[in-house]
């Protein structure tokens, strides 16, 4: 690998689904880019400017609570879940894969990851594609609050 930013890129939802399938500790991040985050693997509390002690990121690792269900369908949601932030910080903010370890957790509870290896960038296509997994489903699944 040459740089940070110089990583492979996870093209579909199966990419993605297929790299966290027997794996742990794996995360989402959404960001400029690893090349800027691994400077100083701290984000900053965004309501106090307090630096924080890892990199606030998503797990993308499958709950035992999801039991048999669609490894897919989670992987969807996971992605789904963040992809407003492009909208509310900038259009160079980007989903990536990495693996770490938790450090803590930040104000909203969210994981925060140190000793961050980047995986690889989570094409734009792929965050379409689960949004449109998560509109597929049905029964209990409510309303999600984003700003479209």
């Amino acid at each position: 690998m040459g740089t940070p930013d110089d990583l492979p890129v996870l093209r579909t939802l199966d990419d993605v689904t297929r790299l966290i399938e027997g794996q742990d500790h794996l995360y989402v991040r959404w960001s400029r880019g690893p090349a800027k985050d691994l400077k100083a693997v701290s984000s900053k509390d965004d309501l106090t400017g307090v630096p924080m002690p890892g990199l606030s990121a998503n797990s993308l690792d499958v709950e035992a609570w999801w039991e048999n269900r669609p490894v897919k369908v989670w992987v969807a949601r996971r992605l789904h879940d963040y992809s407003h932030l492009p909208r509310e910080k900038g259009p160079d903010v980007h989903p990536w894969a990495l693996r770490g370890r938790e450090r803590g957790r930040g104000p909203d509870n969210e994981p925060l990851v140190g000793d961050v290896e980047p995986v690889g960038w989570i094409d734009g296509r792929v965050i379409e594609e689960a949004a449109a997994e998560v509109a597929r489903q049905e029964g209990v699944w409510g309303p999600l609050r984003r700003r479209s």
